[in-house]
This record gives structure tokens, C-alpha cells and sequence, in this order.
């Protein structure tokens, strides 16, 4: 297949991928459309029961990206576009002083751009590869893979959006819960506290408590951050009753066991916290065998490699914390465009990246 073909096809694959809504839960016709590019290939594949898309093949590397997206409908469509109207990642244009093929649409970033290229680079080299559901809310599709799938990788590549020269090494982790308290009705002159000023001074004491200098990296924070509260008369009138959903991002430096202890010292007897969610933090170091692979094949393509830190969390969280073995994210599209109204892929950062990808993963092969 000549070089012209293979970006055709690559090319292909993203626009077909990106022209089927995948939202959180509705993610089965894009996995189908994955399956019968891998299926084209001659590749053994199927959609398991979370309604994963697998691959297996060479166990030396794990190609795995995401297949589901936010909700947002943005028209679909490729558009010739100015280098100063395109964003891209990393160094800049790719080629500078020219117009830019621009693709438009819900997920072309986040992460439709890694999936795609992570499969066209998995059919090239012979990798394995694996597309989840359910990374924007859960990631119970990489949750069930890990207890699901017999052994661990001997690498793992995970898919999101960097810069085709950008390489992430870590992730903050996550705890989030919903705070209950209850109080005794009464009059509004009382001066005691009622359950939602008991919400109110509880929160205020966990942000004094991770309060940070402003000159702080972001990604070395504890960031709390409520989500949702409610609060006011028990239906029967006898009591009132707050709840508050929050959730506290998680530096390395912690655990989310220690962010949890922090926290729940604050309550009072009459207060809780359920905790229902728990990422912890991961940072790979830069010099594992990945990393080494992803440096010398973003220089082969004339990049300069950059190191990324990103203070979310991704399903490299849930990999790094069940397989003990080294891994990067990696991806084309600027992350500034997740989930944005604007998002959208500059198509020959794309090619950068399936080429940067083949490359290190042959290596690591």
C-alpha cells in the first residue's frame, strides 16, 4: 500500500468515526464501525459484553483509546482553513505558510483523533488494540478490561489528545462523594446551625485546608471542587436535611485514601460522606521504555518532544493502577478543545501522529 493510500485510509477512518454520535451509552454503531475496519484487515476482533471493541493481537504493545464522547452536536465536515485560524498542538503548523485540512465534529479530538490512528497503527504493526466506553463518566469499559482480560500488556499506549509531539506522562487522580447532614427544624431566628450551614462551614474548612501559593503547579493541588447542592424542610417539616456532591482532584504526592481522611476529619458527628468514586493519581517516568520509543519517533517526524503533565484523570489511571508495566498517553488535537462548541482536528497533525505512532510502536514490538 503506498504512502498516499495509507493516509487516505487514514483520513477515512477518522471522518467515518466522527460521523457517528457516540455519546456516553450510545457508543455501539461507532465500536461496529471499528470492528469492520479491523474485520477488513483480516484481524480477529469482537464487541464484548460492556460492549468494548478487542483486538488482540501482539502483546508486546496496547493501543487503547476511548470510543465514547460528550454530548454536543458540532456539523461534521472537513474544511480547507488558514494556518491562523487552525489550532494545532505542540510546535505549530505542521507545514507552515499553507492552507490546513481542518476536521469538524463532537469527538474529533476527544478522542476520536487517538482512537482512529491508534487502530490504523494497530493493523500496521500487528499491535493489540482496545476501544472502551464509558471514559467520560465511569470508565467502565477499561474498569471491567482490567478484571476481565486474562494478563497484563507488555506496554501500554493509551489514547488522548497531546499534540502529535506531546507525550503525557501523568494524570491526578479523583475521590468524589455526596455529603449528607441533618438538623433538627426550627425557627429561622435560632442561631444553631441547621444542616445546610453545617454543608456550608464544611466545605469552607476542606478549601482553607487545600488551600495552596498561587505559584503552585496546578497538577501538584489537592483542587476541590462542589459539583451539586440541595438542601432545605424534610417532607415531613420535622428536620432539615443537605447534601452536596463534590469532588477533590488528586496530585501523585497523594493518595486518595489521604485525601479522604483529610476530609472526613472535618465532619461532625452527624454528618458523613459516601463515597462512590476513586482514581488514583499515576506519573511515569520519562524514561521508561515507551516514553524512550515516543521521543525518538517524534523527533524522527521532525518534532521536538514535549512532556506533559495533565490535571484530570484518564483510563491510564485505571491501567496504571491494576497493570505493572510502563505506558504514555499520547494523541493527536489540542486538549484545549475537549468538549469544546469549537472542537475540531487539524488533519496533517493526525497524519504526524499515525506515523509517530507506527514508528514507537514498532519499536516497543
Amino acid at each position: 500500500m503506498s504512502g498516499t493510500t495509507q493516509r487516505s485510509e487514514a483520513r477515512e477512518l477518522i471522518e467515518k468515526l466522527v460521523a457517528i454520535p457516540s455519546v456516553t451509552g450510545n457508543e455501539r454503531a461507532c465500536a461496529e464501525q471499528l470492528k469492520t475496519f479491523f474485520e477488513t484487515h483480516d484481524r480477529e476482533v469482537w464487541i464484548d459484553e460492556m460492549g468494548n471493541l478487542r483486538a488482540p493481537a501482539d502483546d508486546s504493545v496496547l493501543l487503547t483509546s476511548h470510543i465514547d464522547t460528550v454530548p454536543g452536536d458540532i456539523p461534521v465536515r472537513v474544511e480547507r482553513m488558514p494556518d491562523e485560524d487552525a489550532h494545532w498542538g505542540g510546535n505549530g503548523p505542521v507545514d507552515a505558510g499553507g492552507d490546513r485540512d481542518v476536521l469538524w465534529g463532537r469527538g474529533s479530538v476527544d478522542a476520536k483523533g487517538p482512537l482512529a490512528s491508534m487502530a490504523v497503527a494497530a493493523v500496521r504493526t500487528g499491535a493489540s488494540f482496545l476501544g472502551v466506553v464509558g471514559e467520560e463518566v465511569d470508565s467502565r469499559g477499561s474498569r471491567f478490561v482490567v478484571e476481565d482480560r486474562e494478563g497484563e500488556p507488555d506496554a501500554v499506549i493509551n489514547g488522548e489528545p497531546s499534540g502529535w509531539d506531546g507525550i503525557t506522562l501523568g494524570y491526578r487522580g479523583l475521590v468524589a462523594g455526596t455529603y449528607v447532614a441533618t438538623s433538627e427544624s426550627g425557627h429561622t431566628s435560632r442561631p444553631e446551625n441547621n444542616a445546610i450551614q453545617d454543608a456550608i462551614q464544611w466545605w469552607a474548612t476542606v478549601e482553607d485546608e487545600f488551600a495552596h501559593d498561587e505559584w503552585q503547579p496546578v497538577f501538584e493541588r489537592v483542587t476541590p471542587k462542589p459539583i451539586d447542592i440541595d438542601g432545605g424542610l424534610s417532607v415531613d417539616g420535622l428536620s432539615v436535611e443537605a447534601t452536596m456532591d463534590v469532588q477533590l482532584r488528586v496530585p501523585p504526592s497523594m493518595t486518595t485514601e489521604e485525601v479522604i481522611e483529610i476530609t472526613d476529619g472535618y465532619l461532625d458527628v452527624a454528618d458523613r460522606v459516601n463515597w462512590d468514586d476513586r482514581v488514583e493519581p499515576v506519573m511515569m517516568s520519562p524514561r521508561n521504555e515507551v516514553a524512550r520509543a515516543f521521543r525518538g519517533a517524534i523527533r524522527k517526524e521532525g518534532g521536538d518532544p514535549r512532556l506533559l503533565r495533565k490535571t484530570g484523570t484518564s483510563d491510564m489511571n485505571v491501567f496504571a493502577q491494576h497493570w505493572d508495566c510502563p505506558m504514555i498517553t499520547y494523541g493527536p488535537g489540542d486538549s484545549d478543545l475537549d468538549h469544546a462548541p469549537n472542537e475540531h482536528l487539524v488533519l496533517d497533525e493526525y497524519d504526524k501522529a499515525v506515523a509517530v505512532l507506527e514508528t514507537a510502536t514498532e519499536r516497543l514490538c
